[in-house]
């Protein structure tokens, strides 16, 4: 039997992934164990209201976000900018949790690509456990990347290896798994983390598809999608409810209402988040997947999605009314390359998080890294 522990949970704030990812995690554990949950941004404003009146702890703090110009671009200037602005705050930031820590006294931090809290558990002695999506760039071999998309990712791996470092794990979640890099040590691979609500979804085909645009629409993408769909019904999420237009629906942005669409659709046509990709995949739906513009972690995911075989990658700004027709005239073909199982992480995940937490005695416990090694 484990003891109750204290669990610290921090994450990223930008967009719906690393919220997702730790609502499965605090679910899965909420009952043996207390939590903390220090969430910026987007992900403060998803679980502070799951999680009110709750025990599990919501605290709002600031973090690093992307800026986007008029042509609806990741602003490259702006967004690094805001990253010296928020490095600025850091060392307050790192305070504030240290605080946290010395008066709560967690057992174990849990890290989603967010810079403060490691640093802080470091300074008092806490393992801490890194889970995200972004350090693929670090440990995974990317190799078979084309050399403008490689030069890219050699870049943001050096910003996510500067991030932190000192975890006594790390797990990389991703829909896809290319080889780890030789000589890594307590670096796990897993699949996306799967909400109950797609666990419990019952894939159908009922001849539409689906489509979720982030934050905005270039208004290409969907003239493409209009006169590429041949007579396909595409129901589009994320751009609110409007008059119809020709084949596409413009539904409101209803969670559930999404899921049931998503999982009774013959596919999906989205930006290439991959949390989103990934539970798309799980549903047995292919992906046509275009990256926001500038963002190179899309564009590196859209790539690996195309390699696989259960999609394609588009230009968002240059798509065309061919390039939808000829991923609606492949979904069979993609359709048989979707592994379902691979696509799942949440029991590998679960079980190097358990083998980190304290056991009931301490004179029976292993320390974290070597009961890690046992998992």
């Amino acid at each position: 039997m484990r003891a109750m522990a204290r669990i610290f949970y921090s994450m990223a704030g930008e967009g719906r992934g690393h919220a997702t990812r730790v609502r499965v995690i605090v679910e899965a554990l909420r009952a043996q164990h207390r939590f903390t949950l220090f969430a910026p941004g987007h992900a403060h404003e998803i679980l502070a209201p799951i999680y009110k009146d709750s025990p599990v702890r919501v605290v709002h703090i600031p973090g690093l976000e992307f800026s986007y110009n008029r042509k609806r671009q990741v602003d490259l200037l702006r967004t690094g900018w805001k990253a010296a602005c928020f490095g600025a705050r850091l060392p307050w930031l790192k305070a504030r949790m240290a605080e946290e820590i010395r008066r709560e006294r967690p057992d174990l931090c849990i890290v989603d690509f967010e810079a403060a809290l490691p640093r802080a558990a470091k300074a008092c002695g806490v393992p801490f456990v890194s889970f995200d999506h972004q350090h693929f760039l670090t440990f995974n071999d990317l190799s078979t990347l084309p050399r403008e998309l490689r030069r890219r990712a050699q870049f943001m791996g050096q910003v996510v290896k500067h991030f932190y470092r000192g975890q006594v794990a790390s797990i990389v979640s991703s829909f896809y798994a290319p080889p780890l890099r030789p000589g890594l040590e307590n670096v796990t691979q897993v699949g996306v983390l799967l909400r109950d609500e797609i666990l419990r979804a019952v894939p159908e085909r009922r001849g539409h598809l689906t489509a979720y645009f982030r934050r905005f629409s270039t208004g290409r993408e969907l003239e493409a999608l209009r006169a590429g769909a041949n007579g396909r019904e595409i129901r589009v999420y994320g751009l609110g409810e409007k008059p119809a237009d020709g084949p596409l629906r413009f539904m409101p942005m209803d969670e559930k209402m999404f899921i049931a669409d998503l999982s009774a659709g013959e596919g999906l046509i989205t930006t290439a988040g991959n949390q989103l990709v990934g539970e798309a995949l799980y549903l047995g739906k292919p992906v046509l997947a275009m990256p926001e513009p500038r963002n190179w972690e899309q564009a590196i995911n859209a790539h690996f999605l195309q390699e696989c075989g259960a999609g394609a990658g588009a230009d968002m700004e240059r798509l065309t009314p061919a390039e939808v027709e000829a991923f609606i005239g492949k979904l069979d073909q993609y359709r048989a390359k979707i592994d379902r199982d691979r696509v799942s992480g949440n029991g590998p995940a679960l079980k190097i998080l358990r083998a980190c937490l304290p056991r009931e005695t301490t004179a029976t416990s292993e320390p974290a890294a070597v009961a890690l090694r046992h998992a």
